[in-house]
């Protein structure tokens, strides 16, 4: 298991000076780089990693840390260099480590910790006493944020508020898929999945594995009882005499309170001629201006986001990905309402497509503004090539996290048809569904898009109207 620390400063932690920090376990420990060169790692004689230090970042777009680290998060008053570390909790020294690090950094270059408690009551002065202490060998293969590693799985075991889909986590997914196994991110039950984490940690074997507490373990998305298995955590058989779908689910999972706190979700997808004038985000930020009244703060492959949010800029980073796609996340603006995406950008054989999901929250006196979804639709058929559009409702989290138990699924609320796709299924088929209410047309009058009214929110039988419609699409 590994511990992690956070510093934000203001000033660049330059290599001398994480030198100078690493200094706290003494003379006695070695310093070696891993993750092509993007890690620095204090080790024990053996060459065992006790502490990995990633190379320090610009977060330059405000209300990070509040977002990621919660209540206890430093204050972030304009851009702030954040410098991650990870002890090996399986030695006692090295959460000291991690502690006495982080706490002169902080010293050096005038910044602040996270948890506050990390950096030990002794002070940061005398470095921590390592002479004969030895840590546990590093699985081969593994990446800086994987604990365990198997043939089947990489297991990272985290213990923060929020796990968010980190560098560290990230490039262990990447590496962990690479080698045809999945990942599984262990927490604790207070630990809550970003929409970024949530989206990326599907597919078997990959899941989220929660501690009940008792010297269990649960799936934090779907309840499932766990246990290690063949070199991996796979769901608990059902007894015999169990109906059928009978897996055991957790009771810490079923128990919770409805809060009355719901989302909107948006899952976008729009296509643009391979043109070079092409710029790309047009349609997220369109909506996020739309439904919170800002445009996006931010973006960046990984959380925290890094970079002020720019069009131009995440468009010349795909462009120099393609052919191969790009995975981005967006975040809205700190100050207005909770909102977050995840944008995928591919090459395909139409042209350049982006897959978009967007999030929004509110609180439980407020409403989803669904009579608004018709002419933010209309916008994104005349400027930005909206392909199809399914909108969503779900009793959530206003913050946009997924808590480690039960939350009702979403429910449908509108279905778009953008008009080249509508053009190909037929404007006349498309007009006339099962559905009780015509569709609004929208778009250009000739070549019209398709809005599809599905319900409000409130039951259920809407799946079944979305169902009925895309039957008939489809039957073209």
């Amino acid at each position: 298991m590994t511990k992690d620390v956070i510093v934000l400063t203001k000033r660049m932690p330059d290599p001398w000076i994480i030198l100078a920090g690493l200094l706290a376990g003494g003379p006695d420990l070695h310093v070696q780089r891993a993750g092509d060169d993007a890690v620095i790692q204090l080790c024990d004689e053996q060459g065992r990693p006790l502490l990995s230090v990633e190379t320090p970042f610009l977060a330059r777009v405000p209300g990070e840390a509040a977002r990621l680290l919660g209540p206890e998060a430093p204050a972030q008053d304009g851009p702030v260099w954040w410098t991650e570390a990870r002890a090996s909790t399986a030695v006692k020294e090295a959460e000291q480590l991690a502690g006495v690090f982080a706490g002169r950094l902080a010293h050096l270059l005038g910044g602040t910790v996270w948890p506050p408690d990390a950096v030990p009551a002794t002070g940061v002065g005398a470095p921590v006493p390592t002479a004969g202490i030895t840590a546990a060998p590093a699985p081969a293969a593994a990446q800086p944020a994987v604990d365990v590693l198997t043939d089947r799985v990489a297991v990272a075991i985290q213990d923060r508020p929020v796990i968010a889909m980190t560098t560290w986590l990230s490039d262990a997914l990447a590496a962990a898929l690479a080698s045809d196994r999945g990942l599984q991110i262990v927490t604790p039950s207070h630990a809550r999945l970003t929409l970024p984490t949530r989206s990326l940690l599907t597919g078997t074997p990959s899941r989220w594995v929660v501690q009940d507490g008792t010297g269990g373990y649960y799936d934090g998305l779907s309840g499932a009882v766990l246990h290690w298995r063949d070199g991996a955590f796979t769901p608990v058989d059902a007894p015999d005499d169990a109906p059928e779908d009978g897996t055991p689910v957790a009771k810490t999972f079923t128990e919770f309170a409805t809060t009355g706190e719901r989302q909107l979700l948006l899952s976008l997808r729009a296509r643009h001629p391979a043109e070079h004038q092409l710029v790309l985000g047009g349609a997220l930020e369109t909506a996020l201006r739309t439904l919170t009244g800002a445009p996006p703060a931010g973006w960046g492959t990984a959380e925290p986001t890094s970079l002020p949010w720019s069009r131009r800029q995440l468009t010349d980073f795909a462009h120099t990905r393609s052919p191969d796609p790009t995975w981005t996340v967006v975040v809205g603006a700190p100050d207005s309402r909770p909102a977050i995406a995840t944008l995928t950008v591919s090459r395909t054989t139409g042209g350049v497509e982006e897959n978009m999901t967007l999030a929004v929250g509110y609180n439980q006196d407020e409403t989803p503004p669904l009579d608004e979804l018709p002419t933010l639709t209309d916008r994104l058929i005349r400027e930005d090539r909206l392909v199809s559009m399914l909108a969503q409702v779900r009793s959530a989290r206003r913050d946009l996290t997924a808590p480690a138990h039960f939350e009702p699924p979403p429910i449908p609320v509108a279905f778009a048809l953008g008009p080249e796709d509508a053009h190909d299924i037929g404007p006349t088929h498309a007009r006339h569904t099962p559905l009780p209410t015509r569709p609004i047309e929208l778009g250009p009058p000739a070549r019209p898009g398709f809005y599809y009214q599905l319900g409000d929110g409130t039951s259920g039988t809407a799946w079944t109207a979305l169902e009925q419609l895309v039957r008939h699409l489809r039957a073209q």
